[in-house]
Order: C-alpha cells, then sequence, then structure tokens
C-alpha cells in the first residue's frame, strides 16, 4: 500500500455499446489500459515524477491505434490527422499546450516541449510543427497516423456531410463501429505533486483548424497541487464553454467540495449546455474521481492498494 501515489488514464467516454464490442476487442481494449496504468504505477513507486508519469501514459495510450490521438487519430476534411494536446504540471501551475499539429509522433511531448523550451504555453498550427523540428522532438510523415479505419470513418462521415465524435452513435455502426475518444492521464506522486495531460485527433471530419477543449488550460486539462489534476474527454465545445477543469478547482478551492461533488456538478454544467463526456481527476489528499454522463468511459486507475482496476461501462 501507498498512501500518497494516485494514478487514472482514460481513452474516451461516450455510447460504447456492448454488443457491439466483440469480446477480443474488449479484451484488446483491456489489455492495453491496463498495461499503461501498470507502467505508468510502476513508474510512480519507483519515485517517478507525476509530470513524467502522465507525459509517457499519454504517449503510450497515442501509440495504441484503437484510441484517439496520435497514431490512430482521427481525420479533418481533408484527411489528415489534425492533433491537439496539452500537459500541466501542479507543482508550479506550469503548463505546455499545442493545437493543430501534424507531425509530432507524440503531441504530448511537444506540449511538454512547449511549456519547458519556450516562453509560451500554446503554439498551433505549421508554426507548432516547426518547434517540434528545433527541439528534435520525434516527427512522423502524414501517413503514419492515418489508419484503414480511420481514412473508412472520415470517408462515411464526409458522405453522410458529418462531424462527428468517436462516442456518437454513428460510430455504432459499419466501420464506425469500436472507436474511442480523447486519451489522458492524471496523477499524484511520492511527494504530493500532481499533474494532468491530454492528447485527442478531435472530430472526425472537422473543419480543419477546429481546435477542441483538450489542449485549452482550464477546460480539458489542468492540474494545481493546492488542489486537483484534471483530464477530460467529450465534446470538447461544451467543455470549453464551462471551463470545465477550472470550474472543478474553483469549487474544491473557494467553495469547499469535496472532489466527488466538485466533478460531478462541474460535469452536470456541460451537460446542462447540451455537451456530454467524462473526466478524470485525482486531488490533493489522493482522492480519485472518474465520473462521466454518457454509457461508458475507457478507463483505468490504482489507489491506494495498488491494484489496477480497468473499467469501459458502467457496471
Amino acid at each position: 500500500m501507498n498512501p500518497r501515489c494516485r494514478l487514472a488514464i482514460h481513452g474516451g467516454a461516450g455510447v460504447i455499446d456492448r454488443a457491439s464490442l466483440s469480446p477480443a476487442r474488449e479484451a484488446e481494449f483491456r489489455g492495453a489500459l491496463a498495461r499503461i496504468a501498470g507502467d505508468a504505477w510502476h513508474a510512480l513507486m519507483h519515485g517517478a515524477s507525476a509530470l513524467d508519469v502522465v507525459e509517457q501514459a499519454v504517449c503510450d495510450l497515442e501509440d495504441f491505434p484503437l484510441f484517439n490521438a496520435g497514431h490512430g487519430a482521427v481525420l479533418n476534411a481533408e484527411g489528415l490527422a489534425e492533433m491537439d494536446a496539452a500537459i500541466m504540471d501542479g507543482h508550479a501551475r506550469r503548463a505546455g499546450a499545442v493545437a493543430g499539429v501534424l507531425s509530432p509522433k507524440h503531441p504530448v511531448s511537444l506540449a511538454r516541449a512547449v511549456m519547458e523550451q519556450s516562453e509560451h504555453v500554446f503554439l498551433v498550427g505549421p508554426e507548432a510543427d516547426r518547434f517540434a523540428q528545433l527541439c528534435a522532438v520525434p516527427r512522423m510523415p502524414p501517413s503514419y497516423f492515418i489508419t484503414p479505419e480511420r481514412a473508412e470513418q472520415q470517408r462515411q462521415a464526409a458522405a453522410l456531410g458529418r462531424i462527428t465524435l468517436d462516442h456518437d452513435a454513428l460510430y455504432n455502426q459499419g466501420a464506425l463501429r469500436d472507436k474511442t475518444g480523447t486519451v489522458g492521464a492524471v496523477a499524484r506522486d511520492l511527494d504530493g505533486h500532481l499533474a494532468a495531460a491530454t492528447s485527442t485527433g478531435g472530430m472526425t471530419n472537422k473543419r480543419p483548424g477546429r481546435v477542441g477543449d483538450s489542449p485549452v488550460i482550464g477546460a480539458g486539462t489542468f492540474a494545481d497541487d493546492d488542489s486537483v489534476a484534471v483530464s477530460a474527454t467529450g465534446h470538447g465545445e461544451y467543455f470549453i464553454r464551462a471551463v470545465l477543469a477550472h470550474d472543478i478547482h474553483a469549487r474544491m478551492t473557494y467553495g469547499r467540495q469535496p472532489l466527488a461533488e466538485a466533478s460531478r456538478e462541474a460535469l452536470a454544467k456541460v451537460r446542462a449546455l447540451g455537451g456530454s463526456g467524462g473526466l478524470i481527476a485525482v486531488d490533493r489528499d489522493g482522492e480519485l474521481a472518474l465520473p462521466y454522463n454518457t454509457e461508458g468511459m475507457y478507463r483505468a486507475w490504482v489507489g491506494a492498494d495498488g491494484a489496477v482496476r480497468v473499467a469501459i461501462y458502467a457496471n
């Protein structure tokens, strides 16, 4: 047992139909989540910082082609994987973010480079890609990120004139079945420091240049050692309007709400605006929260007992 370390990761929330998810595919998802969470927990228990752990966990999630981030990210209306990511260190409230990038193998690592190797917080588009080259962040050609399934999803969405989230009901049909969404991680390390990271390809067939909540500090990503670390997943426009992650921080800091209540009520604001999704969060005392207002959320977490738990559905 460890009274300090905590960890949670997610692979998206939304319409996750048990009937459409084959036993083999479900086992694949569960295995990936368990492996990634287990590796991250091992690092935490051996003294790795929360910041290093959330970056590595999200890199691993970006490498898993069935999640909507990095290799396997969804494609925009031009057939490109246009990716967003953010990372935040709760110790000093340092943050880095990128949006609309086409080349970094791990967008979350480019976000960290922005935080640590520039005077800025947020870089976008071609200049962010150029910054990756300057910082020697590994880059890949656009074709690396595109999988056949994602290409077919974009083709079908374009034919229907739709812009879709991975969690839309459309994804329970044909080639659009069994897809997951935005990925993220939150952690509390041996020193009690918090960190959060989030990465996404956004929405299938989205207008080029569209940016969701994932890279927006205070909306989809936030961390402060005095309160909470949060990574969100869902319909980004609503999460931005609700300023979800910072709302949880504010409810805890100024309203003295416990994490579970603050997370639940902040997510209810997203629902009231018309949005759906979920979040993972860990607070300064090590409490975890993983609420969602959809049929399911791909998630894994480790509490004080050190056991890795994986879940997809509500029960």
